[in-house]
């Protein structure tokens, strides 16, 4: 990644890199630690990679590279064995995962002073790489949360002082797309623009996801050399998903006509057109339950939806702001639990092979989006889905 190729966390990344490649040929000085800042995983790993290319030989692995972690290992551990020798490896490269934990309740004085007296004297054949993945820096830094500012700060006031901050900003939509058609292009691969912005609006930029779907699709473009909207829709779960969630939007606003053509954009893109009518039933209820959960615990941003949908349960991050939106339209739970009452009925129909499975979605997805019937008109209260 050339630094002067894409912007925020990408420039960040090309930096540090160049310093870690110039330093590995004996071109240019390396610093004996550095910070990685932000959680986006995706330029995380590509820094990760970078160093164990440059310092750790393959056949030298299990001796030149150490994964610690402060939860259970303290930093004057981590610090000792920095400033140890190898007698095994010329180099030893220290990856410090939790690095929260310098930062609890507490003045951790010792700690920041042992940190302080080992940077003044550091060992030039080991190197500290400090994973600082606790806080989120947005594409626009300009809009990163206060509390994240404030550990920003705090980092670059204590290891900040002797170490190299590496950004890791979230990758902007933008920078996504240029990414995607530069790596495909290194394929011998063109990706259609159309295409290119599918597989980022369908994963909401998260780089880690969108670097595997690519990967897919590379595979799955083979012989052909191009990329296009059709095989992303195809083979693209979160592509899917969206057209999901455009599906609940409609259903929420009561436009029963974009409901429906919506519903059969769906299963015409479907690999078993009506055979995955259970699958989509899946789907609603499952989004409707997470809705249901975010009107009764009044959840209005993202930061609060991880805590109120557990693990296993939650909502892609692409989806969040507009699942929150759409549970936000309706009045009460009473309309929430009706909706589920109603896929329910339809997924009792469905299992009774009925003569035509599309038409129980498309009257199921009408009365979705319809205003609420009395209760007396619909199933028994007690059918719901679990998982």
């Amino acid at each position: 990644m050339s630094a002067g190729r894409w912007g925020a966390g990408f420039t960040a990344v090309g930096r540090f890199v160049s310093e870690i490649q110039a330093a590995s040929a004996g071109t240019g000085r390396l610093k004996p630690g550095y910070v990685l800042v932000g959680d986006e995983l995706f330029l995380q790993e590509r820094c990760r990679a970078a160093v164990v290319k440059a310092f750790v030989p393959p056949d030298l692995r299990d001796f030149c590279l150490s994964d610690l972690d402060l939860s259970s290992i303290s930093i004057f551990e981590v610090l000792g064995r920095a400033q140890t020798p190898s007698l095994m490896a010329p180099f030893q490269v220290l990856l410090v995962r939790n690095v929260r934990q310098l930062y609890t309740r507490g003045a951790k004085k010792d700690e920041f002073a042992a940190l302080d007296r080992y940077f003044r004297s550091p060992n030039p054949q080991a190197l500290l790489i400090f994973i600082a993945d606790f806080l989120r820096i947005p594409s626009d830094t300009r809009r990163m949360d206060m509390e994240d500012k404030s550990r920003f700060e705090r980092l670059n006031e204590t290891l900040g002082e002797h170490c190299g901050m590496v950004e890791l900003a979230r990758v902007n939509e933008e920078d996504a797309m240029r990414w995607i058609v530069s790596t495909a292009q290194e394929a011998d691969t063109r990706v259609d623009p159309d295409a290119a912005r599918e597989l980022v609006d369908s994963l909401g930029a998260d780089m880690m996801c969108i670097s595997s779907e690519l990967e897919k699709l590379l595979l799955y473009a083979v012989g052909r050399g191009r990329i296009t909207l059709g095989d992303v829709e195809t083979m693209v779960l979160g592509a899917k998903q969206r057209s999901l969630y455009e599906l609940t939007d409609a259903i929420s606003s009561r436009n029963r006509a974009r409901a429906i053509a919506l519903l059969h954009g769906l299963l015409n893109s479907s690999d078993g057109a009506e055979d995955s009518a259970i699958g989509h039933l899946y789907m609603l209820a499952r989004t409707f339950r997470q809705m249901l959960v975010i009107l009764e615990k009044n959840v209005r941003d993202q930061r609060a939806i991880w805590q109120a949908l557990w693990q296993g349960f939650r909502i892609p991050p692409f989806a969040a702001d507009d699942v929150i939106r759409q549970a936000r339209r309706y009045k009460s739970r009473r309309e929430l639990t009706r909706a589920l009452r109603l896929i329910a009925r339809a997924d009792l129909e469905l299992r009774s092979s009925p003569p035509d499975k599309r038409l129980v979605l498309e009257r199921l997805v009408y009365d979705l989006a319809s205003e609420p019937k009395p209760e007396s008109s619909l199933f028994p209260a007690q059918l719901s889905f679990d998982g």
